[in-house]
């Protein structure tokens, strides 16, 4: 069996032509794998949950005895123990959980605003 002359050069383009549309499409035409759509859907799904718990972490700091004492220490605290004096608090840890939260630290440390600001 023999084929036409262009059924080489036809091959190579349309092969050429699905390399080309597929990096297209992956770099700049937003397509994504499942993995990296399941990844994306995680990642927003724990920051949802993330700032539905604030409202729980500044209740818990309201209703806690010690506030005052918690809130001067988290004040004096430098930036970069803040987080670290958060948890261990008690008020960053999600309900159901043993341990704390960092990014549900993070957030409720924005919510009280202890930057002095």
């Amino acid at each position: 069996m023999t084929f036409p002359e262009w059924t080489k050069p036809g091959i190579y383009g349309a092969f050429a032509g699905a390399v080309a549309v597929s990096l297209l499409g992956f770099t700049w035409g937003g397509w994504t794998t499942s993995g990296g759509a399941q990844e994306m859907a995680d990642s927003f799904a724990a920051e949802q949950v993330t700032l539905a718990m604030v409202p729980v972490c500044l209740n818990l700091s309201k209703a806690d005895a010690k506030r005052v004492e918690i809130l001067a220490t988290l004040q004096e605290a430098s930036s970069f123990q803040r987080r670290k004096a958060m948890m261990e608090t008690g008020w960053a840890t999600l309900p159901g959980t043993d341990a704390p939260s960092r990014d549900l630290a993070d957030a409720c440390l924005a919510e009280l605003a202890l930057d002095g600001s």
